[in-house]
C-alpha cells in the first residue's frame, strides 16, 4: 500500500485513578525515565528506543478483575515483559509494590497486578 501514511506506535496508556503514582511504580519496576510529566499524565520510553508506556488519570477508573467471573470488570490488555530470571524479577515486582495473582495459569510465567490492578506478565 503505497498511500498508506507512516504509522509508528509511540505508547501503551494505561488508565488509573493516579497517573503520578501508577508511574512510579513502573519507574521502579522497568528503570525507565519519565519523558512527560503532567499531573493526570505521563509518559515512559525505555532507555534503549522503542515504544514506551504513559499513564493517565482517570477519574472514573473501575480496578479489573483478573480472571474476571461474569459481571466483573475485564482487563483489556496487559504487558508481557521478557526476564532472564523469573524468580528474582518477580520478587522485583513484589518488593516495588506489585502483588503476585491468585491464579497462575502456566508455570514459565508469573502474572502480576500493579497498584491500579492491571495484570502483567513476567516470562522467560
Amino acid at each position: 500500500m503505497a498511500d498508506r501514511p507512516r504509522l509508528n506506535v509511540a505508547a501503551t496508556v494505561l488508565d488509573s485513578p493516579d497517573a503520578q503514582q501508577l508511574a512510579a511504580f513502573y519507574e521502579r519496576l522497568l528503570g525507565w525515565s519519565r519523558h512527560d510529566d503532567e499531573p493526570d499524565w505521563v509518559t515512559m520510553r525505555p532507555p534503549d528506543g522503542g515504544a514506551g508506556l504513559s499513564f493517565q488519570t482517570e477519574p472514573a477508573y473501575v480496578r479489573p478483575v483478573w480472571p474476571a467471573g461474569p459481571q466483573e470488570p475485564q482487563m483489556m490488555a496487559h504487558l508481557d515483559i521478557e526476564v532472564d530470571d523469573l524468580e528474582a524479577a518477580s520478587a522485583h515486582a513484589v518488593a516495588v509494590g506489585a502483588t503476585v495473582a491468585d491464579f497462575q495459569p502456566q508455570d514459565d510465567v508469573r502474572v502480576h497486578l500493579d497498584p491500579a490492578g492491571h495484570p502483567f506478565c513476567l516470562f522467560i
